[in-house]
This record gives structure tokens, sequence and C-alpha cells, in this order.
């Protein structure tokens, strides 16, 4: 972490983590998408704020909406209590509160007009709005100066992916000074970025308000019938047209070549992420100790292997190119390039391949897992295969187009 944190005392932050999470399905058929377990110890949500943490900001609500219960317990137990409350800090969740109308949030927007009222309360000079389901390093504190000299009413961060992956996201297009003079949501042909015709810039879901031109457009837009009340489609482009849009390029914090910032929307982007981190040099780096990645602290003891010599029916527990997490014990068994999480038991001569171990999941004896994620406290039995014949596992679990398994929570095989 930076030697000394400027603590941004006049900046609200909102999270942006009510959505559903439906491409998530079946790991968030129980949690929202960002309570969604990832990284072995962590969840999605703890990237956004343990950046914003380590960025100099203090006053953090995080909108919450389905499925919260997980998600509010995480923030209640490993975030609330980090700040001081006598300092006017915090970090808390905010359900929806059915202060506007009598419905749901009908999109980012409109969650966060339907919240006008904690910018009334607090009052602050600039409003930070982030996602709660990216994976990626960054200093808010700079974006936030640079719009702070830039003289702009909002900035958005972007980040520069290939075209061909940019109809996914909210594609922006600048002039040479930064300022965006259009917005394009999830468009067909992308607009490349001049001088660069493989490349898009693309919006990261990372925005800094000016708070009165931020509550005026949304009180504009709530009136508006038609509109998605979406920062994307509807907020974002009407301040593209007005010229008080500017884009900030995004400085990753993560130290290697390429930028690395995962939108973790899908179960083929969850699954990638999940093994960007068990390289052998790991295109995302969790051991980063001037950028600390905080969660919740459990009391578990350290993982354990059980048997270092390989004994006449085979039994050797090791476990390489993997992270594996306190509390788990690999009793004979073999995983590799795999994701092992707090509690999980891995059974004698049993083999753990590429896979994703969520918390307290145990491998039966002699079992075999390939590519395979498995949700919280699921019980594979001794002897079984998942992972090596593609239509056979397809009659009991979803499967990825290329192969990948998920076996959910509570399914009993």
């Amino acid at each position: 972490m930076r030697d000394r944190v400027v603590v941004y005392e006049d900046a609200l932050v909102l999270v942006m983590a009510g959505g559903q999470g439906e491409r998530l399905l079946p790991l968030t058929q129980h949690r929202s998408k960002p309570a969604v377990p990832f990284g072995g110890m962590y969840r999605i949500i703890d990237f956004t704020l343990s950046n914003t943490i380590n960025s100099g900001f203090r006053k953090i609500y995080v909108l919450t909406q389905y499925k919260s219960i997980s998600l509010d317990r995480h923030i209640q137990l490993g975030w609330s209590n980090l700040l001081s409350a006598e300092l006017e800090h915090w970090v808390q969740s905010v359900p929806p509160q059915l202060r506007v109308g009598n419905r749901w949030y009908e999109g980012t927007a409109d969650a966060v007009f339907q919240n006008i009222y904690l910018l009334e309360k607090v009052r602050p000079k600039r409003v930070l709005i982030l996602s709660g389901d990216h994976i990626y390093k960054m200093d808010y504190a700079k974006m936030v100066d640079a719009h702070s000299a830039s003289g702009a009413t909002a900035t958005v961060a972007a980040i520069e992916v290939p075209r061909a992956q940019a109809s996914t996201f909210g594609v922006l297009e600048v002039d040479e000074s930064h300022r965006i003079t259009a917005f394009h949501e999830k468009p067909a042909d992308p607009h490349p970025i001049p001088g660069k015709p493989d490349h898009a810039l693309v919006n990261m879901g990372v925005y800094c308000f000016e708070t009165e031109p931020l509550v005026e457009a949304l009180m504009r837009d709530a009136k508006i019938a038609g509109t998605r009340h979406d920062f994307g489609r509807d907020i974002l482009p009407a301040f593209a047209k007005s010229g008080e849009l500017l884009a900030y390029s995004f400085e990753d914090l993560n130290r290697k070549p390429e930028p690395y910032w995962r939108d973790i929307g899908t179960l083929d982007s969850y699954y990638e992420a999940s093994m960007d981190l068990v390289a052998v040099n790991p295109v995302f780096n969790l051991y980063d100790h001037d950028w600390p990645l905080r969660t919740l602290p459990r009391q578990l003891p350290p993982a354990k292997f059980v048997f270092g010599e390989e004994t006449p029916e085979g039994r050797f527990g090791i476990a390489l190119d993997s992270i594996v997490c306190n509390g788990a014990i690999v009793s004979g068994g073999r995983v590799e390039r795999s994701v092992v999480g707090p509690g999980v038991r891995v059974n004698s001569k049993a083999k753990v391949f590429d896979s994703v171990l969520m918390d307290g999941v145990t491998i039966g004896r002699d079992a075999r897992v390939t590519r395979t994620i498995i949700d919280k406290g699921v019980q594979i039995p001794a002897g079984f295969v998942v992972g090596e014949d593609h239509d056979h596992d397809a009659r009991r679990f979803l499967i990825f187009p290329d192969g990948v398994v998920v076996i959910a929570k509570g399914m009993a095989l």
C-alpha cells in the first residue's frame, strides 16, 4: 500500500451489489453474484472493497437486493468493524428501502435514485460508483484526482480490450483530450480505438460523479418513461452528448505486462479467472503486500498434507500449482492446478485436476475430479468420477461448451 494513504472525507462510495447473476447459475442459486466465493478464501466483492479501502475511501455503502443474506453477513462480520464509527467511517450494506414507489430496483441508476436520501444525509462533494463483481486492482484515488483536475462533471474508468470481445461491454468513443463523445452499450459492431483498429475502449463500471449533477440526472431519468434507468444505457450517454464525460485510462496495480480486469459475469469467466490464480506465474497476484486483499477472517487450522512418501497402496498427499486454504487436508490424494477452499478434504488416492473446490467439499477415496467447479459442502463419494466423460456428466450436471462441469450446492451424489 502507499506509504501514506490520503483519506477522502468528501467522497461517498456506492458499491452496486444487487444483481441476480443469472449467468452464474447454479453458483448464484442461493447467493448474490458478489457473494460467490473466489480464490479460495475470498468473495468476489472483496476485491472491489479492498481497492476502496486501499485507495483511501472510508464512507462506503453496498447496495444489495437479490439473495443478499450471505452477502450481508459477510459485510457485517468481515468489513463493518474494519473502520472507525467514531470518525464517521463505515462499510455498510443497504437493502432496498422502498423509499421511492413500491418496487425492486429497475436498473443501476434506479438503485442510486431510490437511495438519494443517502446522498442527502452525507452530502458528499463527489460520489464514486463501483461494480461489486469485478476482479482487478485499481487505485481509485488517482482517478478521483484526475477527475477533479479536469473539471469534468463525470469520469468513467476505461480499459482497452480486443475488439472481438468488446460487444459484451459498454464501448466508448473519445477525442484527443479523453472527453467521451459517444457511449454505446453492448454494440454489435464495437467502435475501434483510433490507430488501434483491433481494440476498443470499454467501460469498467467505475464512475466518479459530482454529486449535484448526478442527482439532477437521476431525477430527470426517473421521470422518463421507457428508459432502462441504467447508467450504461441512459445516464452516461446523456452526459456524453453534453460533453461532460471524461474517460480515465485504467492503471493496473497487478504489475503484469497486460492490464488485468475481469468481469465475473458468467461461469466461463469465473472458471477462467480462477485458473488465472494457479499458474506458475499467476496472471493475477494475490500475494502483493503493498495492496492487501481483505476478507472475513476465519479461525481455521493450517492446511495439512498427509503421507509425504507414496505408500504401497498408492497414497501420497500432494498439491502442485494450486491454492490450498486453511483448514484443508489433503490426506493421501493428489491435487494439481486447482483452487482448494477452506475446510476441504481430499482423501486417499483421490485425484483433483484443474478444478475449483469451495468451502467444506469432501473428495472421497479413489475419486477423480477434472475441470469441475464444486460448490460449498458437496460430498463426492468414494470412487466417483466427474469431468472425464462429457456425455455421462451431462445427464446430471451443468456443463460448459468446453466441457467444464458445475456441481451445485446441496446436490446429493
